[in-house]
């Protein structure tokens, strides 16, 4: 009979302690290559052709253009949305819109993020990832210009498009990281996240300026389709490089393995992902990953329209409800940088899901007990806690997945179907503030998403992955 692993190292005269060590050093390390998951390439499984490979080969030569470029999309990825808030009061003025009907300006992207996701990789594959990017930005460009058009029709027609471009940002964005910078993708990963929210942050902090000093609330929302075109055209050598050479009407890549011209391919990704799809929507530790995502977005966008909102109901000027929101969003970095650190190094993070969402709740709890004199200090808590939600949301889609396709497939999962249920969540608030009069309901509905943001992440944070039993 052959002896265990932990026996033939006692055999040896080993200690055991230095067997467990090895076994959390080899966890450690899987895990690690895991979170690289995370940055899910839309052509991974593809080989460029060669006008398009030597184009990129020359771009890599010079990555700052590709660093600027990145840098100024990521400052444009939540900036057309924080942006809204500090001034919805006025737009809802303007257009005599009730608020249910005015929380649609926030809702429409979130549908937009979740229905246009998972187009983003087939566009990706048949047009370039560059390309599409610069695409991305010019939709949100104009999304952001038509939002200010009179008729109501057209603010909603903008804020669909505005949505359709940030998901095609998110999708995109992290796997353009993992194929340009495989050696530095934590820190390109850091620094992205970074200038997202800082984009957020300060669009937050300068809305109610601008609407002063640009004569109105179009005037400031408009103001960031200047920030969206500016990226375009930054993008725009890259997106040209990218696809100098590709013949009309073919593909920018084409998949590994496969015969030029014959169109026959391994097709194990195909079928990976045909057989990957099923599995995950039967799992339930799939679902409660989804519906923590979903969750915590909902609080989330809740918050980004309505927390300026509230505050300006309970006394506070617009430009000071403008700051907090703003410092809110600028703490969600301390949150997002530190608690997914944790949670890679824990075999099991229910604890540090159950921290985040009573973080949230402390926070939401004070604005019915002292939403103004301690304001700053619940915009610090609900920073803190919506940076670490999302950020331990993100990281269980790896630690939960045995392989990258199996995190790719179940970040695409999570993160359309997260969207669509944060959707309701600003939507389903507004309609029942309007129909209280207040916010006291709306608050303790959000207490109770908190709550089963706690029961989810119990669930989701055992130590196992899909498919396989729980380890505890």
């Amino acid at each position: 009979m052959s002896s265990t692993p932990k026996e033939g190292l006692a055999d040896a005269g080993l200690p055991e302690d230095r067997f467990r060590g090895g076994e959390r050093r080899q966890e450690q390390l899987g895990a690690e290559r895991l979170l690289e998951a995370e940055l899910i390439d839309a052509e991974e499984d593809l080989t460029p052709s060669p006008p398009v490979a030597a184009a990129r080969r020359q771009l890599r030569t010079h990555p700052v253009l590709l660093l600027v470029g990145i840098v100024l999309a990521s400052l444009n990825m939540r900036a057309a949305l924080a942006g809204v808030s500090p001034v919805l009061g006025e737009i809802s003025d303007d257009f005599g819109m009730t608020s249910t009907v005015s929380s649609l300006v926030t809702t429409i992207p979130l549908i937009f993020m979740g229905l246009v996701s998972p187009l983003a990789p087939k566009l990706a594959r048949r047009w370039g990832t560059e390309a599409v990017l610069f695409g991305a930005l010019i939709l949100l460009a104009g999304g952001i210009a038509l939002r200010i058009a009179p008729p109501l029709v057209t603010l909603f027609a903008g804020c669909a498009v505005v949505g359709s471009g940030i998901a095609l940002l998110n999708v995109l964005m992290p796997g353009l990281i993992k194929r340009d910078f495989p050696e530095k993708a934590a820190g390109m990963t850091a620094l992205y996240s970074t200038a997202m929210i800082l984009g957020a942050t300060v669009s937050a902090a300068v809305a109610v300026p601008l609407e002063h000093a640009l004569g109105g609330w179009r005037g400031s929302l408009v103001s960031w389709a200047l920030l969206a075109a500016v990226a375009a055209v930054a993008w725009l050598p890259q997106a040209f490089l990218s696809r100098r050479g590709t013949p009309h009407g073919s593909a920018a890549a084409t998949p590994s393995g496969t015969e030029a011209g014959s169109g026959k391919g391994h097709g194990s990704q195909e079928a990976g992902g045909d057989a990957a799809a099923p599995r995950l929507m039967r799992s339930a530790l799939a679902w409660q990953i989804t519906l923590f995502m979903g969750s915590q977005s909902l609080i989330a966008y809740v918050t980004v329209a309505w927390m300026p909102t509230i505050f300006t109901d309970h006394g506070m000027s617009k430009a000071s409800a403008g700051l907090v929101f703003a410092f809110s969003n600028l703490l969600q970095m301390g949150g997002s940088f530190i608690v997914p650190t944790l949670a890679g190094r824990m075999r099991r993070q229910r604890l540090l899901c159950a921290v985040t969402a009573l973080l949230m709740a402390v926070a939401i709890s004070g604005l019915l007990v002292a939403p103004v004199s301690g304001a700053w200090l619940w915009a610090a808590l609900l920073g803190l806690g919506q940076g670490g939600a999302l950020g331990i949301a993100l990281t269980l889609m790896v630690l939960r997945s045995g392989d990258a396709h199996t995190a790719a497939r179940l970040s695409g999962m999570a993160q359309t179907w997260g969207y669509l249920l944060a959707a309701a969540g600003p939507l389903a608030l507004g309609a029942v503030h309007q129909v209280t009069g207040g916010w006291t309901v709306p608050i303790v509905l959000l207490l109770c998403v908190c709550a089963g943001l706690v029961l989810l992440g119990l669930g989701a944070g055992r130590n196992r992955r899909i498919g396989e039993p729980a380890a505890g």
